[in-house]
């Protein structure tokens, strides 16, 4: 009777010891609430290689992958897109999750150079991102297009104004 209760308490010994101890606490993919002042707004999740990873419209939520291998954090670009408002680009960067400092502790060696780093566990992503977008505005001084008219679309009070360039 006394070598089973032994092997029952062995265990969860080997199961912290051969597993990570933020892959066990944590998770290595995180949902993210992605908004935007107004809402509305079109959003692209791009992943550090530069691939599309999501798409949608604000307010909305994307889960994402906290690690991009072997001991690299994954960083994400979201493009914001609103009729009426300037395109926006935001960056959303992994960090080092508390709980892989537990393997010191629970997991060894194993979870912290094997484990963890490998599955992406050692990472975390924040919640969530929020971007202001600004309006769009048509000021003569800053604006970055050009409007071409006709000489009838021009007023009759600006016409003797104008200059003949050919």
């Amino acid at each position: 009777m006394r070598k089973l209760n032994v092997r029952f308490a062995l265990i969860p010994a080997a199961l912290a010891i051969l597993s990570g101890c933020a892959s066990i606490v944590s998770d290595s993919q995180y949902p993210v609430s992605v908004i935007t002042t107004p809402a509305g707004a079109t959003f692209e999740v791009r992943n550090r290689a530069g691939d599309v990873i999501h798409s949608g419209t604000t307010p909305g939520s994307v889960t994402l992958k906290s690690g991009a291998g072997y001991f690299k954090g994954e960083t994400y670009t979201i493009a914001f897109r609103k009729e009426g408002f300037a395109d926006q680009q935001t960056t959303l960067n992994s960090s080092l999750d508390g709980w892989y400092w537990g393997n010191i502790i629970f997991g060894g060696l194993i979870g912290m150079l094997a484990v963890d780093p490998a599955t992406g566990a050692m990472y975390k992503l924040p919640e969530n991102t929020a971007t202001s977008l600004a309006p769009v505005t048509a000021d003569a001084k800053t604006a970055d297009s050009l409007t071409l008219i006709t000489v009838d679309q021009v007023p009759e009070a600006l016409r003797d104004q104008l200059v003949q360039i050919n």
